[in-house]
């Protein structure tokens, strides 16, 4: 099973990835949060950096784009590839998010089939490297999917990721198995799932139901639990059993730590170091569900010594 880690806006940059890596390890590809090109430059600073080849050493990294202009895509995938080296960057048709989606890009985008397909013609004329795709199954229904399956079908794309809700369901219900289902029976690209992946009995679901599925992508699954790839590839490699070992405190206080002294050393004020961290044990608390007085102080640390008191006092 090859395992992705999802781009998930504002917190997986370049400091958490490097982070996550050297505490870490089951990630084959990690994907940036995504880069919004348009008609005055390609990349952003604040883009540059985070997927400048010095700080994402020794990872498969894949630069996701967000657009869609096709002259606006290719101009972000041609300085992606000959100024950075990337050689495949992904489309996202899945950010669910309202200010998004009005205009036209992420999820919105595939309530108009039709600009998306010319959008396909284009890029694949000019497009020098590889392409991938993360999407969902439609605007409102389902049953949308089935059209947009036929217009992926005519692009050779790199992969296909699914995240099996529309639009409108945000993280809310549960991923669409039987749309999943059908983009594993007609899909001639290669299939890559992403959905609520949260333990180890999610993983052992997905693959009862779809043995035939040899890629995953996870996000707030490895946010709650970063060592859940490392699970999954313990049990892909050994059976069940082997992924028994739980993620040690001395292990988390290390990428904690790290990731608290790069947040500091790259961003000014206590308020600012606070709102990343404050984030990171959003998702990290769920480990720690009898340190409910600690984390609600956490939540609450206006300064930087009242956050450290707190955390001492779960990880210390």
């Amino acid at each position: 099973m090859e395992i992705y880690f999802a781009p998930l806006e504002g917190i997986t940059g370049y400091i958490y990835r490097n982070a996550f890596h050297d505490y870490f390890t089951g990630i084959d590809k990690y994907f940036t949060p995504f880069l919004s090109p348009n008609q005055n430059r390609a990349l952003n600073p604040k883009e540059i950096r985070d997927v400048l080849p010095e700080n994402n050493k020794g990872m498969y990294v894949v630069p996701q784009i967000l657009t869609n202009r096709g002259d606006f895509f290719l101009r972000a995938a041609e300085e992606l590839g000959e100024k950075y080296g990337y050689g495949e960057v992904n489309l996202n048709l899945g950010c669910p998010s309202r200010t998004v989606v009005t205009k036209g890009k992420g999820a919105g985008f595939l309530a108009k089939p039709e600009e998306l397909d010319a959008f396909f013609q284009e890029i694949f004329r000019e497009v020098k490297g590889r392409v991938s795709v993360k999407a969902r199954i439609g605007m409102d229904e389902p049953k949308e999917f089935r059209h947009l399956m036929e217009i992926f079908n005519k692009y050779p794309l790199c992969e296909l990721i699914i995240h099996p809700r529309v639009q409108k369901d945000y993280y809310n219900n549960t991923p669409n198995w039987e749309a999943f289902g059908e983009a594993v029976d007609t899909s001639r690209n290669s299939l890559c799932y992403n959905g609520d992946i949260f333990t180890i009995e999610d993983y052992r679901r997905l693959r009862a139901r779809f043995p035939e599925i040899k890629k995953m992508m996870l996000g707030r699954g490895l946010l709650r639990n970063p060592a859940l790839a490392e699970m999954i590839k313990a049990e892909e490699r050994e059976g069940p059993g082997a992924a028994k070992a739980a993620l040690d405190k001395k292990r988390l206080k290390g990428f904690h730590d790290r990731l608290y002294a790069d947040y500091k050393a790259a961003m000014s004020g206590d308020k600012n170091v606070l709102f990343k961290m404050k984030e990171f044990w959003a998702y990290g608390g769920n480990l720690f569900p009898e340190e409910e007085k600690l984390l609600k102080r956490i939540r609450k640390a206006a300064r930087l010594q009242e956050y450290d008191e707190a955390v001492e006092g779960i990880l210390g």
